[in-house]
């Protein structure tokens, strides 16, 4: 029986603004590990198994989320005299409001890996002309079906969903 109950991340929205926070997001690593955790807590065994990498290195990373507060313990459990905490996310989102290089770098190389260890994939990359209004109307509308994406029950896979809309940048006048 646990010590502490578990619970839900207290945020259904984390807003990302802090150093702290995005150079926490700046590797691939925990990148996967803030996958990992956004379904349920676990522990850094059990994490170092699901990414086939040490305890120690998980570990690393946990402390680099936690001091960023990406990440709490949501639970104690008693284990053969000792102690085994159950990490979790803080939110159920993450909001990245500025986006920084090295971030978004992390994040896709976290998601590439994501997608190579996948049995199916649906990976679509479309180029399109909007006007800034359609272009915001279409931003919403992507967010919406995520945000409104039903979930199954209790065992059944789970799945990434990664929206990006960007401009693309204008070429820079050369006079």
């Amino acid at each position: 029986m646990s010590e502490q109950q578990q619970q839900s991340p207290p945020h259904h929205v984390l807003a990302i603004e802090s150093p702290e926070q995005h150079a926490a997001l700046a590797h691939p690593m925990r990148q996967r590990l803030l996958f990992l955790l956004g379904h349920h807590p676990a522990t850094i065994s059990q994490l170092a198994a699901q990414l086939s990498t040490g305890k120690g290195n998980v570990a690393h990373h946990l402390k680099v989320l936690r001091t960023a507060g990406l990440v709490h313990v949501a639970e104690t459990r008693k284990v053969r005299g000792g102690t085994e905490q159950y990490y979790q996310r803080v939110a159920e989102r993450m909001a990245v409001a500025e986006p920084r290089a090295e971030g978004t770098a992390a994040m896709l190389g976290a998601v590439a890996q994501e997608l190579g260890r996948s049995e199916r994939t649906t990976l679509s990359l479309r180029h399109v002309r909007l006007s800034p209004d359609k272009a915001r109307e279409l931003g919403e509308t992507l967010a919406r079906l995520v945000d409104e994406a039903e979930e199954d029950a209790e065992g059944e896979p789970v799945h990434g969903v990664l929206v990006a809309l960007y401009e693309h940048a204008r070429p820079q006048d050369a006079g």
